[in-house]
């Protein structure tokens, strides 16, 4: 088994995916997301009512555009090839690859042909319908000759070709077949997300990055265990002169298995997971940046892999970030109660993904200089209000404003860590001001807690909390416990 690269060297290498230049080919996708909320039942049919929110629906590039978004993420050189109908989905399209600074010359417009739409139907971060309108047949011979050309043209100034493979039609065999044929011939390397059973069409492919399922159909054999998931790939590599397989094992993580190498297997790195929509994506669109780099095959795979636990955070269809990633890498060198500890920036785009998830969001604050029973009792309650408790947590410099020049008697990273490893706490943040009324007006908390020496008028952002439709929740105060006595009690 090979040693696991050094995380810092992997940080390193995602700094400088700008040199990469990757070429995708695969079939685009208009992703819509219409998201509201349900609170009954059809009375004409055993089925939920939507209560479509009045913000308009969200379209984003999907399908071998997805990859693509992936890629721009991370910050890297991108050529898009792909075939669209004449209509208005086509459009879309078109302004996304705008958004996105993508070479419009990569984007095909076939008048015989409709673009792919999937339409999704979300409430609670839960999928209730999708609806797909879609043309599932091959490309006319005239559009993949296009295609062919396009891919030259680009293939001749990107380092890594990537076909994206949905089984729309864009990648026929025969375009299969030219664009391997032709990415071999100039020394490229070629990385195929697959689809379908027969793998022969991707014949002397650098690297297939199938998911589990994908690997068991296309070679018919068991794929439980690390033993079989090699047996397996071994199968295919010989069968189809690739050099490697890249498989992709959900909650298992990941297997890499190359020609005349150690097999590399990667433990899952995700730490909520949310949605493993277009995870494979992710793998895919990392693999090939850092392969374009020119780096080795297993650190890609620890990179690919560290972004996918990034991605399955997030709801729909979404993309990883380069600060993601990198902060994700920087997560596995440091405890997993430092890691809970996030800037606001951070928080903020947490908290989205926990309300797209229909979590309950609660917020308090305080110094916790020295934890005490108090402390874990205002906590507990707090947990109980709430699905998400955020702490915001005083820094030395303002509990120094407040107390006095002898406070804190722990500095903030060590409260900071003791808070994270607390269950009832779900993320920590600093702040120096002394309120948090900043932070209350950036997260917006479904409920504010505070002890009950308090009142709702007296609770520091307790009116914005409520104008927003949250909550005030005063927590009741366990007697003779408070930091300032405790640290009387030791000076005496």
């Amino acid at each position: 088994m090979n040693s696991a690269p050094n995380n810092f060297d992997l940080v390193n290498i995602v700094e400088n995916l700008g040199q990469a230049k990757v070429l995708v080919i695969g079939d685009v996708i208009l992703d819509h997301f219409v998201t509201g909320s349900v609170s009954r039942v059809s009375p004409e049919a055993p089925i939920p009512v939507l209560a479509i929110s009045p913000e308009p629906k969200k379209g984003m590039l999907g399908g071998a555009g997805n990859v693509v978004r992936n890629l721009r993420g991370m910050g890297t050189d991108v050529h898009f090839a792909t075939v669209v109908g004449s209509d208005q989905a086509g459009k879309d399209i078109s302004s996304l690859f705008n958004d996105l600074h993508l070479p419009t010359k990569g984007l095909i417009v076939d008048v015989n042909r409709r673009t792919s739409v999937k339409t999704r139907y979300v409430a609670g971060g839960q999928q209730l319908l999708r609806v797909d309108s879609e043309m599932v047949t091959p490309l006319w011979s005239e559009t993949a000759d296009k295609l062919i050309d396009t891919a030259k043209e680009a293939l001749a100034s990107c380092h890594v070709l990537v076909l994206s493979d949905y089984g729309k039609g864009v990648l026929t065999e025969s375009v299969v077949r030219a664009l391997i044929d032709m990415a071999n011939k100039s020394g490229k390397s070629v990385i195929v997300d697959p689809k379908g059973t027969d793998y022969s069409v991707y014949k002397g492919a650098t690297l297939l990055t199938p998911n589990r399922k994908e690997l068991h159909q296309a070679t018919n054999l068991p794929v439980g265990t690390d033993a079989e998931i090699i047996a397996a790939a071994d199968h295919l590599m010989t069968q189809f002169d690739l050099d490697g397989i890249l498989a992709t094992r959900s909650q298992e993580g990941m297997s890499l298995l190359r020609k005349d190498a150690e097999p590399v297997h990667l433990p899952t790195r995700a730490r909520e997971v949310y949605d493993v929509s277009g995870a494979g994506d992710t793998v895919v669109a990392a693999m090939s940046a850092v392969i374009a780099c020119d780096v080795e095959q297993d650190k890609a795979a620890e990179i690919a892999n560290a972004a996918a636990g990034v991605v399955v955070g997030k709801v729909g269809t979404a993309a990883v970030s380069a600060d993601e990633l990198i902060a994700a890498l920087h997560h596995k060198n440091i405890s997993d109660a430092e890691a809970m500890v996030l800037s606001l920036d951070a928080l903020v785009s947490q908290v989205e993904v926990w309300r797209i998830a229909g979590f309950k969001v609660g917020f308090t604050n305080g110094c916790f200089d020295l934890l005490h029973p108090g402390h874990i009792s205002l906590l507990t309650q707090a947990a109980s209000q709430c699905d998400r408790l955020i702490v915001g947590l005083n820094s030395d410099s303002s509990i120094k404003s407040i107390k006095g020049p002898d406070r804190p008697i722990q500095n903030e990273a060590s409260r900071a860590t003791v808070l994270s490893s607390l269950a009832a706490v779900n993320r920590v943040v600093l702040f120096s001001e002394d309120t948090p009324l900043e932070l209350i007006k950036a997260l917006k908390p479904d409920v504010l807690i505070k002890g009950a020496d308090y009142t709702e008028d007296t609770v520091v952002g307790a009116d914005i909390v409520k104008e927003n439709g949250g909550t005030v929740f005063l927590a009741q105060l366990e007697e003779g416990h408070s930091t300032t006595a405790t640290i009387a009690r030791m000076e005496k």
